[in-house]
């Protein structure tokens, strides 16, 4: 430091950590002037945090800082370093214990103090044990494990790792330990020195050496020529570029040897570029493959050429890229293929503008010989073709149909704008005239002319770019000269006049007009460009109206186009009005049926672009009338605000009759509309209600329900049509469908609805039960007449169940049924009609499910009074035919009577139905042998049911038992208390025992005398027993919990359970106290709870449950032998409610 004075001072003592490293701040010669020298900082660092400390002009600590958290064996360690931050150099302090390094930047300021800010810090994932600096923006980190880590500073990005475990570094182990003096240290400095190793490493001049057991090693960053000659040697050409060219840009990290100035370093990394790229192209031919597939060669050239162009372009090298590197490449015709494709891209994002003339003559040709003719097109576009033989370059494109790039090479190479358009028009101009149709070739010329027109007139160069603004009037003026010449240079006699507008017009009249619109949008200024306006306009009337060879969309497109100019404020184009009338007149023809769609929709575009200004309105509308052009009329009418007429319009629209709902319901519902205009609508509707229901019932239906739902009456009266009363109707009440409308808010009359159903009854008899069940408001009188009149029985036996009169409805269906039986007992065996058959199955079917629904609510004489006929009517035709002679269908009735017999067995007991069957007179007579079917049917079914009741009792029986001891094991657990004193008193439950106090235990744990519960008012009195609370579970809301809980105490809900235990004598056997609890026992409510809770836990789908929808299940299958299981005395039985309650008794609770 050049001081010799000894002057101490205590900063801190040993108790606090010893200081393991001092590292001073060194200044170089060209920095001895820094003002932060005459500080003479110094650098410590002890165990526990560092200090800096500045020893001039006296000793002063700067700066204090902690570790923080770290690993007690890792090692302090401190390396200073001046560094250029924002353009200024101060010193900066790195230290680091563990695996996170600091970065602190020392400054001073104008009044002379010292100045230290943190910089962002280095997280790593191993633990340092030295730090060295081996310039300002590289430091080479040692970790425990012996690797060296090259780190950039200020990306933190690691560059390289190197093992130096060879170099057998020597560590200071015994002098941290001190094992010269007995190791009288601190264990943490002793464990620190495991690793320390100060004073075997240091650094000069970029060098850092390193002490090991047999000899010195010193470490150094190799210049950027060493780095870059290090691949090479590797034969690794193509990343050396990519270093040098990092080094190039200034991009690269730990940089040795290269100057400062930007220009004097890429000028020195460019010449190494350049000799390397020489090299990577010898080298790129000499291991070319000599023999093999082209493919082959073409792939290696692939990888290799595109490098060498990217470098030559990147350093802006073209000279050497088109001279030597071309030259040399050439050698191979492969390579040279390759060259000339990867200039391709570079042409067509115009980063390669100026290419040599041989090498653009190369570059053609060999697209050419590849037959990539669109490529040579997108590069010929993008070149300067100065330097070609233009009139060459012009054929090769005209034979290959490049029109692009000739018209780019006409454009750009002479300044010549009108050629291409004579050779465009020399191709497509003759079909046009003949009326033939394009080629795809042609219309892709044809779109092309257009586009170029378009771009000539604006100003723009095709087919990319602008062309230069002294040539852009020059430009303009030629086109449209050349557009308007009254004929072209080599017309013949038979040519018509305007040959090029007219072509354009044949070949795409509303482009052609679009590309003259968009160019008047220009010359707003322009008083010359405005004659030319008005003279194109002359012509193109000259050229359309008067010549019948355009079509009527064509016309109305020049028209339409006149007419939006026309509409312009500043319009300054005349035209003369009767064109505009001729035109009319021209599109409402009635007598040319053809076209007639596209010819209104011509004249609605005219219109609508402000041509109606040019047209008499009564004149117009009478001829669109004509013409039944109703878009037309909808459009005056609407200009007029005559909105019913337009309701006409849609109607005798066939295209548009459907739309005429929506066009009234949105008259009606938008707001806008006057109260007049929405009546009108509105009654024109209602003249016009027959054609809208025969139109669409549904969509009628709702505009009626919508709009005005007190008018349906009248709607009804104007209906004359029964049919389309009745779908009329059927729309607007069956919900079915499908209407959106709200079935509440109509006020329909009872009256409206039957007489939907008499319509019905007419229209559509077999829907009548079905809408009958959908439908409300009808008056069950009324209805029952007219199904009697129309003679619809099952509407009629619907009806009086409905009623309630089931009797009479089950009459209805039994005299049905009789009259089918009747009929199938007639037929003889030659009938083969099923039929017959079938309508009794149903009609049997039917009333079997009246019965089924009905039973439930009659009693066994009513029931009786149902089934036994039907049984009777069943079994009526089976009597009259005889063993000896079976009838045809004797074995289908013998199934539809036990179907019955199933049926009734749900309702009406067995020994009835047998009674009633014995006592038949024709059974009566010993004839059991016909009915011996029957009765084992019967015998099966009484077998089913037992088993059935045996399985569901055993299994009632099962879920009985393990409920019960459940139950028994939950209400007879022991409580175990939380603690072993009173919580009101806090003292052992075990004093007072000579007064006999009783304890008392809840179910929270908590435990009491119960002398302290009552000082706390915590009993209650239900039923005159006493009920305990916990103090201490209620006491936190004792106002509002405690009220709470005595209320559903008092329900017998919930309580603490309780457990009371006295230290005196048991009461005796005789206590009647004890006897009435014996002989009465009971639930309290802490058992009660424990007992829900315990149903809640095991809540799921119960086996009972699964009985009852399997028997409801069987009950639905008609053809068992036993159908549903709610016979008359078990319907009602606790075994058919899922949900029914046991009355438990538990054993009595009892005192040891």
């Amino acid at each position: 430091m050049g001081v010799r004075t000894c002057e101490s001072r205590c900063l801190f003592s040993g108790s606090k950590g010893e200081v393991c490293c001092i590292e001073p701040l060194h200044s170089k010669p060209d920095l001895k002037d820094h003002p932060i020298t005459q500080f003479s900082l110094l650098a410590m660092a002890s165990l526990t945090k560092i200090l800096v400390i500045g020893l001039k002009p006296s000793l002063k600590v700067w700066m204090t800082f902690p570790y923080g958290r770290m690993d007690p064996s890792s090692v302090p360690l401190l390396a200073w370093h001046f560094v250029a931050v924002h353009n200024y150099v101060n010193p900066m302090l790195a230290f680091c214990r563990g695996d996170v390094v600091h970065f602190l930047l020392v400054k001073r300021d104008e009044s002379g103090a010292i100045h230290v800010t943190k910089q962002k810090h280095l997280h790593l994932h191993y633990d340092l044990i030295n730090f060295t600096w081996i310039n300002s923006r590289t430091v080479v980190l040692l970790d425990s494990v012996e690797k060296l880590h090259v780190i950039d500073r200020q990306t933190q990005e690691e560059l390289e790792t190197v093992e130096i475990s060879e170099v057998q570094l020597v560590y200071n182990s015994s002098h941290f330990k001190s094992l010269a003096t007995g190791g009288n240290v601190s264990q943490a400095l002793a464990l620190v020195g495991e690793k320390a190793c100060y004073q075997s490493i240091s650094s000069y001049g970029g060098q850092i050496f390193y002490l090991g057991t047999k000899s010195v090693y010193v470490m150094m960053l190799r210049s950027w020529r060493e780095r870059v000659d290090h691949l090479l040697k590797q034969d690794c050409l193509t990343e050396a570029l990519a270093l040098a060219w990092s080094f190039h840009e200034g991009k690269a990290k730990a940089v040795v040897g290269l100057s400062g100035d930007a220009n004097k370093r890429k000028a020195v990394v460019a010449d190494r570029m350049v000799e390397i790229l020489f090299h990577y192209a010898d080298r790129a031919l000499k291991k070319c493959p000599d023999q093999g597939k082209i493919q082959v060669m073409e792939q290696h050239f692939q990888d290799m050429v595109p490098v060498i162009v990217d470098y030559c372009l990147l350093l802006q090298r073209k000279d050497l890229l088109f001279s030597q590197m071309y030259d040399k490449l050439s050698e191979n015709s492969v390579a040279k293929g390759v060259f000339l494709e990867c200039l391709e891209p570079y042409i067509l994002s115009d980063k390669l503008v100026g290419i040599t003339p041989q090498v653009m003559k190369d570059l053609i040709v060999h697209f050419q010989d590849k037959k990539l003719m669109e490529n040579v097109e997108a590069l010929i576009v993008h070149m300067d073709i100065t330097s070609l033989d233009i009139q060459q370059v012009v054929l090769m494109c005209w034979e290959n149909h490049l029109y692009d790039a000739m018209i780019y090479v006409y454009n750009r190479g002479m300044n010549e704008f009108i050629s291409p358009m004579e050779k465009l028009f020399k191709v497509i101009a003759p079909p046009l005239n003949a009326g033939k149709t394009l080629t795809d070739e042609q219309v892709v010329m044809g779109n092309k002319l257009l586009v170029y027109i378009s771009c000539c007139l604006a100003g723009r160069a095709y087919p990319l770019g602008d062309i230069p603004e002294d040539l852009v009037p020059l430009v303009k003026n030629q086109v449209f000269e050349f557009l308007i010449r009254l004929h072209s240079a080599e017309a013949s006699l038979e040519e018509e006049i305007y040959p090029y507008v007219r072509t354009l017009l044949h070949f795409d009249t509303r482009e052609f007009l679009n590309v003259l619109a968009l160019t008047f949008e220009d010359f707003k200024n322009d008083k010359q460009a405005v004659e030319y306006q008005q003279r194109i306009v002359d012509i193109l009337l000259k050229v359309m109206v008067e010549n019948s060879d355009f079509t009527p969309s064509q016309v109305g497109c020049l028209f339409t186009f006149l007419a939006r100019q026309l509409a312009k404020p500043d319009n300054t184009l005349f035209v003369n009005r009767t064109l505009f009338d001729q035109v009319l007149e021209f599109l409402c023809s009635p007598d040319d049926d053809s076209r007639h769609s596209e010819r209104q929709q011509v004249l609605l575009e005219l219109l609508q672009a402000g041509g109606i200004v040019q047209f008499e309105e009564s004149r117009l509308i009478r001829m669109a009338e004509k013409a039944e052009f109703y878009q037309i009329c909808e459009f005056m009418y609407e200009r007029e605000h005559q909105y019913d007429k337009i309701i006409d319009c849609y109607l005798r629209d066939p295209l548009r009759e459907e739309e005429v709902f929506n066009y009234i319901h949105n008259i009606l519902s938008i707001p806008g509309h006057s109260a007049e205009e929405k009546q009108s609508v509105w009654q024109k509707a209602m003249d016009h209600i027959e054609e809208l229901v025969s139109l669409k019932p549904c969509k009628a239906a709702e505009l009626v329900a919508t709009h005005f739902s007190e008018q349906i009456e009248t709607v009804i009266k104007k209906l004359k049509n029964q049919v389309l009363l009745f779908k009329f109707l059927q729309s607007l009440l069956d919900p079915r469908e499908g209407i959106h409308v709200n079935q509440e808010s109509l006020q329909i009359s009872p009256c409206i609805t039957e007489l939907f159903i008499e319509l019905l009854c007419q229209f559509n008899p077999n829907q009548v039960i079905e809408t009958l069940q959908v439908l409300e408001c009808y008056r069950l009188e009324e209805t029952i007449q007219i199904a009697q009149r129309y003679q619809l029985h099952e509407v009629t036996a619907y009806l009086l169940e409905k009623k309630g009169d089931i009797h009479g409805a089950f009459l209805i269906m039994l005299k049905r049924l009789q009259s089918k039986l009747q009929e199938i007992t007639q037929q003889d065996e030659n009938t083969k009609e099923d039929s017959s058959l079938k309508e009794v199955e149903e009609t049997t079917v039917e009333t079997i499910a009246l019965c089924q629904r009905n039973s439930h609510n009659l009693n066994q004489q009513q029931r009786e009074a149902l089934w036994f006929p039907l049984l009777e009517a069943m079994m009526a035709p089976q009597k009259l035919s005889s063993s000896a002679a079976p009838h045809l269908h004797s074995e289908a009735l013998k199934s539809l009577t036990m179907q019955v017999l199933n049926s009734m067995a749900a309702f009406i007991a067995l020994p009835s139905i047998l009674q009633r069957i014995l006592q038949d007179p024709v059974y009566g007579k010993g004839k059991l042998g016909e009915i011996q079917g029957l009765i084992l049917g019967m015998l099966d079914t009484f077998n089913y049911e037992q088993t059935l009741l045996e399985t569901t009792t055993s299994l009632l029986n099962q879920d009985l038992h393990w409920s019960l001891c459940h139950l028994r094991a939950s209400v007879t657990r022991g409580l175990n208390p939380k603690q072993d004193y009173c919580s009101i008193c806090l003292q052992q439950y075990k004093r007072r025992q000579e007064m006999a106090d009783e304890i008392i235990v809840f179910s929270c744990g908590h435990l009491y005398h119960s002398f302290c519960l009552q000082n706390k008012e915590c009993t209650i009195e239900i039923e005159g027993q006493t009920r305990w609370t916990c103090y201490k579970c209620s006491s936190s809301n004792k106002v509002g919990k405690l009220s709470e809980n005595s209320s559903e105490i008092k329900k017998g809900r919930i309580t603490p359970s309780q457990v009371k235990m006295s230290p005196s004598c048991l009461p005796s056997k005789g206590d009647p106290a004890v006897k009435k609890a014996t002989s009465e026992p009971v639930l309290d409510p802490q058992q009660i709870q424990a007992f829900d809770q315990l149903c809640r836990l095991y809540r799921g789908s119960s086996r009972l449950a699964l009985l009852t929808e399997l028997s409801q299940n069987r009950s639905s299958e008609s053809y068992r032998p036993f159908s549903g299981s709610q016979s008359g005395p078990a319907f009602n039985s606790i075994f058919q409610n899922e949900n029914f309650q046991l009355q438990l008794i538990p054993p009595p609770v009892t005192e040891d």
